[in-house]
């Protein structure tokens, strides 16, 4: 009866300050000079809130009711009793991201009532508590308010959001409107409870509070009246929350609700949050309904839509050609709309997805590449290197940024030089600056051999090393370089290391001007059985030559060198000579050709350009005295039987093969 009577005084209060309500008395300039100053101490500025959220009431909601810390269990006994087989199907229109990916609430308001009018016209979130504190009657009342601090919050910069996150903390209105969220969470409607819940847990209340928890459960006893609106706000919440019982089991009928009402979600934005907050934890199946649901409505695609859709699939880590095709051309249409963090955030989504569209990505660079002038040049290099793990040889970008550095080289610290050094020797790619472009790489790395690293160095000269260029006074400091800091790696590391290294010793001595073409290689074959992948090519070649016995396979060199399949041919380049008389008399007039059957994955994407690895190693059987026919073998399978030979045929006898384009640096 005392709570009754208690209870029903404050309200009387408060109707009775309802009655007289203005606008909020704290100004903006005002509050922003507590904000910096940061002297602004509130009475009861040294209460914890995390014990007033934790200790409030504990008698309403009886025992069972208790902080994470003490381990709470959740209410029902499964994830799916959550969901039931009336479940709502009811779909709202839904309010769309804002810049910052929140949601904006729209909930049902008394346009009457002067308390929103004033709410609309709060500057910063203290303002909205404050006005909670002079004016709030009801639980809409306290729960807008809550909302409403939370939309001015994440308007601020970092910075302000520091400063002003104490205050809320600090100020006496957020605890007491804490206590009032907590006796009144069964009693909010489904919009109130779903956007109280996310504006507590993005201003950093402790997730495992009563508050917190309570709401949590709540929300697990009203799933089934959440409309699908309220659900996509639940899905982004529960996405940034940490996993414990009752969010494990939230999530799991979440799951539940989504997999039944999927067919009946038409909106686009809807369906692309569920499928960003659910993530990659969710079942394949699921997955699968989630884009065919986006795929029934992809002719309301827009371009904000495409480009959100591409985070989603990367976020639920799932690839699907019928909803990303559409997206992709949305977006080489609206390529000039597209900015410089959503172009990285495609490229990404793209790696993640292992999602390949040569179109796209030509687009994105040409884009890049015409407004050059406007990017900032670590820009240009945080794009190459997403271009690089696509393996994307954008050519016109790179030497444009290579004449770029090579006029202001001064920006480049030591790690963006290693990335312009990784970037360049994987895409195998040689600016038409070239003598100026090593140059510069070469001083720049220089620069830096007194403070780098033993890897650090070694990664830098293996990059130059690829691309056939030695640097005489890095190289001389590599090999003195003390390697103490390789006692720290992994194993994995320490042999990735050594391959690195070993490839350095390589090209110091092949790439060396005083290297001179041996008369005679020592080769070894391996083994007369050949690969299932290069069984077609076997084939080829007997059916060509007429006879095992002229040619090689499974040769290995020096170096460690291997080829695939080798051929000795007379001087004049007109016939094939047996393998076994050219090694019982050897003759430096006889020509060699070595075939390398290598993977997509060894050139660049969609070319048939060869990457760092697989040029060097053409390069260097060059120098080794080979003619080297390199061949993309997914394309050569793909062929019939009788084209594979034509193939061959104009490969081998084809005067392009014998010509020697690769040159040291």
């Amino acid at each position: 009866m005392n709570n009754k009577i208690s209870y029903l005084l404050h309200t009387v209060r408060c109707v009775h300050r309802y009655s007289s309500v203005l606008p909020p008395k704290s100004s903006a300039a005002t509050r922003k000079h507590i904000l910096w100053i940061g002297r602004y101490r509130d009475p009861l500025g040294n209460v914890n809130l995390g014990k007033l959220i934790l200790n409030t009431l504990p008698s309403l909601y009886g025992s069972s009711l208790r902080s994470l810390s003490q381990k709470t269990d959740v209410y029902s006994t499964g994830a799916e009793a959550l969901v039931t087989e009336k479940a709502s199907q009811s779909s709202l229109e839904v309010d769309k991201l804002d810049d910052s990916g929140s949601f904006k609430p729209k909930h049902v308001e008394d346009r009457s009532d002067p308390f929103f009018t004033s709410l609309q016209n709060c500057t910063c979130p203290c303002d909205a508590l404050d006005l909670a504190s002079e004016a709030a009657v009801s639980i809409k009342h306290y729960t807008n308010s809550l909302t409403m601090a939370w939309r001015l919050f994440k308007n601020l910069s970092e910075e302000q959001q520091r400063y002003e996150k104490q205050l809320i903390f600090e100020h006496p209105e957020f605890a007491r409107l804490c206590q009032q969220l907590l006796r009144d969470a069964r009693r909010m409607t489904r919009g109130d409870l779903v956007f109280s819940l996310h504006a507590l847990v993005n201003l950093g209340v402790p997730q495992n509070t009563l508050l917190v928890q309570t709401l949590v459960r709540v929300c697990q006893e009203k799933l089934n009246q959440l409309d699908n609106r309220c659900v996509s706000v639940l899905a982004t919440t529960l996405a940034g929350m940490d996993k414990d019982k009752n969010v494990s089991a939230l999530q799991a009928g979440l799951q539940l609700l989504v997999e039944q009402r999927i067919s009946s979600i038409r909106d686009i934005f809807i369906l692309q949050n569920l499928m960003k907050c659910l993530g990659k934890d969710v079942p394949v199946f699921l997955k699968k309904k989630l884009t065919m649901a986006v795929v029934r409505e992809i002719d309301s695609l827009t371009f904000p839509n495409a480009l959100r859709m591409f985070l989603a699939l990367s976020a639920m880590n799932y690839c699907s050609l019928p909803v990303l095709n559409p997206c992709s051309k949305k977006i080489q249409e609206n390529v000039h709309d597209v900015s410089f963090r959503q172009l990285i955030l495609i490229l990404e989504a793209c790696h993640t997805l292992k999602y390949r569209n040569v179109k796209l990505f030509s687009a994105l660079a040409d884009y890049v590449n015409s407004t050059s002038y406007l990017w900032d040049k670590r820009q240009i290099i945080l794009f190459l290197s997403a271009c690089e793990t696509l393996a994307f040889q954008p050519t016109e970008l790179l030497d444009i940024f290579a004449e770029k550095m090579i006029e202001d080289p001064d920006f480049l610290n030591l790690k963006n030089l290693l990335i312009v050094l990784r970037v360049y020797s994987r895409l195998n790619h040689v600016p038409r600056v070239q003598k100026q472009f090593f140059e510069t790489l070469h001083s720049c790395l220089n620069k830096y051999l007194p403070q780098i690293s033993y890897t650090e160095l070694l990664k830098a000269v293996y990059s130059l090393g690829i691309l056939g260029y030695l640097p005489h006074h890095a190289l001389d400091e590599l090999l003195q370089k003390d390697s103490k800091d390789e006692l720290a790696l992994s194993d994995d590391l320490k042999e990735q290391n050594t391959v690195m290294l070993d490839t350095v010793k390589t090209c110091m001595e092949l790439d060396s001007p005083s290297f001179t073409k041996p008369a005679f290689v020592l080769t070894e074959s391996l083994s007369s059985l050949v690969s299932l992948n290069l069984r077609k090519a076997q084939e080829a070649l007997i059916e060509l030559l007429g006879d095992e016995n002229m040619f090689q396979q499974n040769v290995q060199l020096p170096y460690r060198y291997h080829i695939d399949f080798e051929i000795r041919m007379d001087s004049d380049r007109k016939k094939v000579l047996p393998i076994a008389a050219t090694d019982d008399h050897p003759d430096s007039r006889v020509q060699r050709l070595a075939f390398l059957f290598a993977p997509v994955s060894a050139f660049c994407l969609g070319t048939t350009h060869p990457q760092g690895k697989l040029a060097m190693k053409k390069r260097h059987l060059n120098k080794l005295g080979y003619h080297v026919i390199l061949i993309q073998n997914r394309k050569f399978q793909e062929m019939k039987s009788e084209d594979a030979v034509a193939f061959l045929k104009r490969k081998i006898y084809s005067d392009d093969v014998f010509s020697f384009p690769e040159t040291t640096v």
